[in-house]
């Protein structure tokens, strides 16, 4: 097999402030023809740095030495207009988030016809053919009319497609995939790896993919290198490594899974918060006047109730509704329909009213760096609540804070820090001790692990559990991540725009799905069948 990619003793490293931190240390790694190539590793492990440097994408502080060479021509110490040659052309990336790849002020039109301008030269009434041709290979149904809409005005997977017709325009060899569907929900995830195994096969192309989740890639590599600490520390064909790991590390990465279930809730335990046919409808309004001319359907008829010691796990994809129910059940957004929390019906309660329960219920969100105030110490946000709610006002609050990180795997020594000083996992503590300070009884967590790498999300699902045999906690538990779902909830409820379709005990839902909705989520997320 020809090589596309060969690389040879790369080291990267980063000046500044006088002080060099080395990013990656002696990588060697090749890529052939029409190959697909995994590149897995977990946050911090040197994963993008290798690949950007593939066409020097790194900073100015970067420094590359080593040897990368594309088709043989050399890329280390390589000049300018052959790096812009081959940048595009030849080598192509899809970054993990497209909402901060593509521009929000352009439309798709003018984003891909500047790509296409640039390095094919074609205007007017070609650029546009060969645009609606990329759009429709990648699956965006009716091209002509998507042509004037903005990012913000498409759905995540339809970004996602758009940033692969964006790579693909100008006919790559290369396609670089960095994390391309960790963001998406699981049966958009299929359908976007599956469009990429389609368009490689049929475009003869390479791939390097990029990504933490192993799931992916015994699916969709034909070998894979595993870095840590910026060094390569196994290599092999996919089958062979996955059936017989080395390295501990790769052992502990394909051992990273959140499995078992739950203990059993007391079928006599407390209701917590319940729900009896919650509406929520967002008024659409038009003209001068602003007439209701119609609604958004968030929410239609939503039943549950959520027990101490229980978790209620909510599925579906994204706009299903899974959040807003949450917020409704918090009184954070409007709704029609009565909502009890520890017995009584707190819809069409004041602000003032609320005030008093809010210490009961806490929420834990998606984005732990965006929820922690970058301004604030670790202490200050996590006692926070305890000011506000005057929470046990004869105890100093240093010494609840400190008691709440040791209680969640936290150093206390810690607390004088910054949330930027700490890792996602860490930071997600970070959130989970502010909520649990107040000593809730219901806690929203909203896609808390999702963001996470697999051998924290492990670590943390661990955490809830626990948190919620100590203290009797109920969880309303929102993830697009099924196995964790599985893990850690008692009873699940299945949305789709809006409606519930299915709910009932999570092994009834897991093992016999009755809905082909759920089917569909359930094949998605757990069927291990080859992609392409």
């Amino acid at each position: 097999m020809s090589m596309v990619l060969k690389v040879r003793d790369l080291n990267v490293s980063f000046r500044q402030d006088g002080a060099e931190t080395h990013a990656v240390k002696n990588v060697n790694y090749e890529i052939g023809r029409g190959e697909t190539v995994a590149l897995v590793g977990e946050s911090g492990s040197g994963k993008s740095v290798t690949a950007l440097s593939a066409v020097s994408l790194l900073p100015d502080s970067a420094v590359i030495t080593g040897s990368i060479n594309y088709e043989g021509a050399e890329m280390v110490g390589a000049d300018e207009a052959e790096l812009r040659r081959v940048r595009g052309n030849d080598i192509s990336f899809i970054f993990q988030e497209p909402m901060t790849s593509l521009n929000p002020l352009h439309t798709l039109e003018k984003q891909l016809a500047e790509s296409i301008l640039l390095h094919q030269g074609l205007t007017g009434k070609a650029a546009r053919a060969r645009i609606l041709e990329l759009l429709n290979k990648v699956g965006i149904h009716d091209p002509e009319e998507r042509l004037s809409s903005y990012p913000h005005q498409l759905s995540g997977g339809q970004r996602q497609r758009v940033m692969i017709a964006m790579a693909l325009a100008n006919g790559p060899e290369l396609l670089i995939a960095d994390e391309p569907t960790t963001a998406l929900d699981v049966t958009i995830q299929a359908q976007i790896l599956e469009l990429l195994a389609d368009l490689k096969k049929a475009e003869g192309m390479s791939m390097l993919f990029i990504t933490h989740d192993l799931g992916i890639v015994r699916k969709f590599a034909d070998r894979v290198y595993v870095m840590k600490d910026g060094e390569i520390v196994e290599q092999g064909e996919t089958k062979a490594l996955f059936d017989n790991p080395q390295h501990p590390y790769t052992q502990t990465l394909l051992s990273a899974e959140s499995t078992g279930v739950p203990d059993p809730v007391n079928p006599n335990a407390e209701v917590i918060a319940e729900t009896d046919a919650l509406r929520i409808w967002f008024p659409i309004y038009r003209g001068l006047l602003k007439r209701t001319v119609g609604h958004i359907k968030a929410v239609n008829a939503a039943t549950l109730t959520v027990r101490a010691g229980e978790t209620v796990g909510v599925v579906g994809e994204s706009g299903s509704g899974k959040t807003t129910l949450a917020l409704a059940m918090m009184r954070l957004i409007s709704s029609e329909g009565p909502v009890l929390f520890l017995g009584s019906d707190i819809q069409g309660l004041t602000s003032k009213a609320l005030r008093p329960l809010r210490s009961d219920m806490q929420i834990v969100f998606q984005d732990p760096f965006g929820s922690l105030s970058p301004r604030m110490t670790v202490e200050e946000i996590i006692a926070e609540g305890l000011t506000i709610h005057k929470i046990d006002p004869a105890r100093d609050n240093r010494e609840m804070v400190a008691e709440i990180m040791v209680e969640v795997g936290l150093d206390p020594e810690t607390m004088h820090r910054y949330p930027h000083e700490f890792s996602g996992g860490q930071r997600q503590r970070i959130a989970i001790a502010r909520a649990m300070i107040l000593r809730p009884r219901l806690v929203v967590l909203d896609e808390p692990t999702s963001a996470l790498d697999m051998t924290v999300q492990v670590q943390i699902v661990e955490l809830l559990r626990n948190l919620q045999k100590k203290y009797q906690l109920a969880y309303l538990f929102i993830s697009h991540d099924l196995k964790v779902v599985r893990a850690l909830s008692h009873k699940v409820i299945v949305m789709k725009r809006g409606d519930v379709v299915e709910q009932g005990d999570a092994a009834q839902i897991f093992d016999e799905p009755q809905t082909d909705y759920t089917r569909e989520l359930m094949a998605a997320a757990f069927d291990v069948k080859s992609v392409g």
